[in-house]
């Protein structure tokens, strides 16, 4: 009897290679879609709806992860002016960021004091304010 000086494990070596190869290997391009990713003929795909200037700008403010944010408009619908803006960063100094927004009417604030221990009161008496925090 002749004895095989190579341990049978080296020769089983080529023949997992090979089966390993031929497993990875498969049909060119993506192929079908699952059934399940498929769209269904009976329901429309959804749409998403545009965002609003006003909702694109509270969105970034609320990236800026703070802890109060509030909007003030003028009592009478009007855009804020120049006078109200300087009102608004001298009675609110606290306030980190400032975004004006649907057309200049609101201003959106975002800040990590609670105004309402501050000049909030006095700031009523001129704006329409709304708390947006935790919305």
């Amino acid at each position: 009897m002749l004895k095989s000086t190579k341990p049978p494990t080296l020769l089983l070596l080529p023949l997992f290679a090979a089966a390993f190869l031929w497993q990875g290997c498969g049909p060119a391009g993506p192929g079908p879609a699952p059934v399940a990713e498929q769209p269904s003929a009976t329901t429309p795909p959804a749409q998403k709806t545009p965002q609003t200037a006003f909702e694109r700008d509270l969105e970034f403010i609320r990236k800026g992860r703070f802890t109060y944010t509030w909007v003030f408009s003028r009592k009478d619908g009007k855009p804020i002016d120049k006078e109200d803006a300087a009102y608004l960063r001298k009675h609110a100094p606290q306030v980190v960021d400032w975004v004006t927004t649907d057309e200049g009417r609101r201003v959106i604030a975002g800040t990590n004091f609670n105004l309402e221990e501050g000049n909030l009161d006095l700031l009523r008496k001129r704006f329409v304010i709304e708390d947006y925090s935790g919305k």
